[in-house]
C-alpha cells in the first residue's frame, strides 16, 4: 500500500462512520392522544408527566400524552370521524360501546383491564349558592317552580346523562313506576334554562355567567370549583339518592396497530389501575378502585346511597334504546319543555 493511501484510511474510515450516522433515521419521541370526557382534564395534567416518568425508567423512551377535552359523546364522535386516538378514558360504557361497533376498539375492551376497564368511579351531586339560598336539599327540591337548575346536555354529555338518571332512579324509587319518574324528570329539565354541550360548559355558566340556583354535576368537578373559585362562594350537597359513575378505559386498536403504539397505550392504561395512578386519581376527588388508597383518602369521599345503570335501570343498551335514541323519552321530554 502506497503511503499516501495509507495515512488516508483513517479519513475514509471516519467518513464512512458519518455516512452511517446520517443515514440512520433519528429516533423520535412516543407519542400518544388520550381522548377523554369535559372534567377530566386537570386529572390528566398530573397522570400523564407521572407515566411519562415511569415509561422513560421502564422503556427508556421519552413520550408526550396529549390530551383532547369535550363533551363525551361529542367526543366519540370525533374518534369515529377520524380522530386518531391512541386511547379512550370516558365517563360512560356507551361512548366506548359505539367505538367497539365501529370497530375501533375490541369488542370485549372491559375485560382488558380489571374493574371492568374503569379505573374510578365518581357520582352526581348538587352545588349550590354559598349558604344554600334556596334550602336545596334533594331532588325534589329541583322540581319547585321559578328555581333553576344547570345541567348539560344529555344527548351529548356523560355528565348531563348522568344526571338525568340519577334523577330518573331518585323517582323510580319514590314513586315506584316510570309514569311517575317521567312526570318527575320532566319537571326537573322544565327548570333548566340552558343546556350546554358538556359539563365545563355548564360549570362556566353556573360559576362565570351566574346563571342558576344549584349545578348538578359530578363530585370532583364540584370540589374542584369550590377549590379554584373560593369556599366563600358555593356549597356541596349531597342527595339521599346518586348513582355511580364508573369512568371506563379502552384502547383504540385500529390507531395503536397504524401507528406502532400498542405497548406504550396498554401500559398508559394499566398505570391509571397502578398504586401511583390511583393515588393521583383519589387527589383528584374520583374515587379510586384501589382499596388502601380509598382508605387513605376516605376523609374526602362521604358515603352517599348509590345505585347503577345495571343493577336499577335495566344496564346501557336499554337505557340507550329507551331513553337517549332519537325520539326516545328524553327528546318527548325536552320538546314540551
Amino acid at each position: 500500500m502506497s503511503p499516501l493511501r495509507a495515512a488516508l484510511r483513517p479519513i475514509v474510515a471516519i467518513l464512512a462512520g458519518l455516512a452511517v450516522l446520517q443515514a440512520a433515521p433519528a429516533s423520535a419521541d412516543t407519542t400518544l392522544l388520550n381522548v377523554s370526557y369535559d372534567v377530566s382534564r386537570e386529572l390528566y395534567k398530573d397522570i400523564n408527566p407521572a407515566f411519562a416518568a415511569r415509561w422513560q425508567r421502564s422503556a427508556g423512551e421519552k413520550l408526550t400524552v396529549n390530551q383532547s377535552h369535550g363533551g363525551s359523546s361529542k367526543q366519540v364522535g370525533s374518534v369515529v370521524a377520524g380522530l386518531e386516538a391512541d386511547v379512550v378514558t370516558m365517563n360512560q360504557a356507551p361512548d366506548i360501546e359505539m367505538l367497539a361497533k365501529s370497530g375501533l376498539v375490541s369488542a370485549d375492551w372491559r375485560k382488558a383491564f380489571p374493574h371492568g376497564a374503569a379505573p374510578y368511579t365518581s357520582t352526581t351531586i348538587f352545588l349550590v349558592r354559598k349558604g344554600n339560598p334556596k334550602g336545596i336539599k334533594d331532588w325534589s327540591d329541583l322540581i319547585r317552580p321559578g328555581l333553576q337548575v344547570i345541567v348539560p346536555n344529555p344527548k351529548t354529555s356523560g355528565n348531563g346523562r348522568y344526571t338525568y338518571l340519577a334523577a330518573w332512579g331518585y323517582a323510580l324509587q319514590k314513586t315506584g313506576n316510570d309514569a311517575g319518574a317521567r312526570d318527575f324528570v320532566s319537571k326537573l329539565f322544565a327548570n333548566v334554562p340552558v343546556l350546554d354541550g358538556g359539563g365545563r360548559g355548564a360549570t362556566t355558566t353556573f360559576t362565570q355567567r351566574d346563571i342558576g340556583d344549584v349545578l348538578i354535576t359530578f363530585e370532583n368537578e364540584a370540589t374542584l370549583i369550590d377549590q379554584e373559585v373560593g369556599g366563600d362562594k358555593f356549597d356541596v350537597v349531597y342527595p339521599s339518592l346518586s348513582i355511580e359513575a364508573a369512568a371506563p378505559v379502552a384502547v383504540v386498536g385500529k390507531v395503536v396497530d397504524k401507528r406502532g403504539t400498542r405497548k406504550a397505550a396498554e401500559a398508559y392504561l394499566n398505570f391509571l389501575f397502578s398504586p401511583e395512578g390511583q393515588e393521583i386519581i383519589a387527589r383528584h376527588y374520583f374515587r379510586p378502585r384501589d382499596p388502601a388508597v380509598l382508605k387513605k383518602y376516605a376523609s374526602r369521599f362521604p358515603t352517599v346511597k348509590t345505585f347503577t345503570v345495571e343493577d336499577k335501570l335495566g344496564g346501557w343498551d336499554a337505557v340507550q334504546k329507551t331513553h337517549f335514541s332519537d325520539g326516545g323519552v328524553y327528546d318527548q321530554i325536552v320538546v314540551k319543555r
